[in-house]
């Protein structure tokens, strides 16, 4: 058995030597490496966010009343364009009228008690002056008189309260504008006192919109005022809106552990395609430079190995925190260049080579005749893929 063991042992072992033998031998053909390049170009650099956000007028009024009563005329409906001053409600007038009629009786009266009064005071005044009534006469009948002027002030102001009540009864368009929204019939009561009733809702300029986007807390850093913003909504699905940010306000809203910040969005509607309530899917450009050399950011990354190299090829390196590389020939050479922007695609060139220039980017490996699957096995620059079957092998 160790005699047959040795043997085994033998065999295997001229086995590896024959094959590590092939592997180094010129029965394989000869690797070859192909390169990707890409030129310095003139490019635009972007990066951007996404949000989502609702379509609303930039002006709406909620127009309501203030007081209580039924609604006996509708002079506008949904959509109806009004001019601000226009009579777009009334309520019932009956109650205010009597209010009105009352405190204009109740003026009158004390506008008689004091007519009576300042001529009794008058009259004491005189009988006083003289020494014929007693100083506490004298005083009852001033203080009767000046009782019954407030008495008419109070009147007064109680008349122009029911005028202005009964003004309120006659509801107008505080501007001009579209209705969007009719909250009362006629016939419906409305109860003033403990708020203000809503009746509609009134958009100034339909055609001057803006988006109100819920942006990230991750992303709210990079979001600044007059930033390109453009958009879209499902309802026009095959057209790209333009606007701007107008305003990136500073209160967060929390809301399932999630903080977001409201980014406010002109939205320009001339054509009126955009209605209210619509949902706007955002981009906003955070930062975006038009027309400047760049170059693939994975050129910068891009290093000659000693698997490229053979013995007729040359590097011509240099020194520098960034650089991009060029091949004339066998010769690698690194050209050292001072960087500006960059979105992770691509990076601005400020200086170091010329426009037109084709970098090194990327490159690969093909062995031989060699099989997709065997070349990535066999190429230390590609990932491997797991060995699925020997770790189910282990586990039987």
């Amino acid at each position: 058995m160790v005699k047959n063991k040795k043997v085994w042992i033998g065999v295997g072992v001229i086995a590896l030597i024959a094959v590590v033998a092939f592997l180094f031998s010129g029965g394989k053909k000869e690797n070859t490496v192909s390169f990707e390049t890409s030129k310095v170009e003139r490019n635009s650099i972007l990066s951007s966010i996404t949000a989502t956000g609702t379509i609303e007028p930039v002006t709406s009024v909620t127009v309501g009343t203030q007081v209580s009563g039924i609604v006996s005329k509708l002079y506008v409906d949904y959509n109806s364009v009004v001019k601000k001053g226009q009579v777009i409600a009334e309520l019932d007038k009956t109650n205010l009228t009597s209010e009105l009629k009352t405190a204009q009786a109740n003026l009158s009266s004390a506008q008689s008690t004091l007519n009576y009064e300042q001529t009794n005071y008058n009259r004491y005044q005189t009988l006083y002056n003289k020494g014929l009534v007693s100083a506490d006469e004298y005083e009852t009948a001033k203080l009767s008189y000046l009782k019954a002027k407030e008495q008419v002030n109070t009147s007064r102001e109680s008349v122009r309260k029911a005028q202005t009540n009964l003004g309120y009864a006659t509801i107008t368009s505080p501007i001009d504008g579209v209705v969007l929204s009719k909250a009362v019939e006629e016939g419906q009561t409305v109860a003033a006192s403990f708020n203000t009733p809503e009746l509609f809702t009134i958009a100034k300029d339909l055609t001057d919109m803006r988006v109100i986007a819920d942006i990230d807390e991750a992303d709210i850093g990079g979001v600044m005022e007059g930033q390109r913003v453009s958009f879209t909504v499902d309802a026009f699905p095959d057209d790209r809106f333009e606007g701007s940010v107008t305003q990136v306000r500073q209160q967060a809203t929390t809301e399932s552990n999630v903080v977001t910040y409201e980014v406010v969005i002109s939205a320009p509607n001339n054509d009126l395609k955009l209605k209210p309530g619509l949902t706007a899917n955002v981009t906003i450009f955070t930062m975006e430079k038009n027309d400047v050399l760049a170059v693939p950011a994975k050129a910068l990354r891009f290093t000659p190995n000693e698997a490229l190299l053979t013995e007729k090829q040359t590097v011509d390196d240099c020194e520098g925190d960034y650089k991009v590389w060029t091949k004339d020939g066998e010769t690698f050479k690194a050209h050292k260049v001072d960087i500006g922007t960059t979105n992770g695609l691509l990076t601005e060139i400020v200086s170091g080579i010329g426009e037109g220039t084709d970098v090194l980017v990327d490159f690969s490996i093909n062995e031989g005749d060699m099989p997709a699957q065997e070349q990535q096995a066999s190429n230390p620059f590609m990932p491997r893929p797991r060995n699925n079957n020997n770790k189910n092998q282990q586990k039987k």
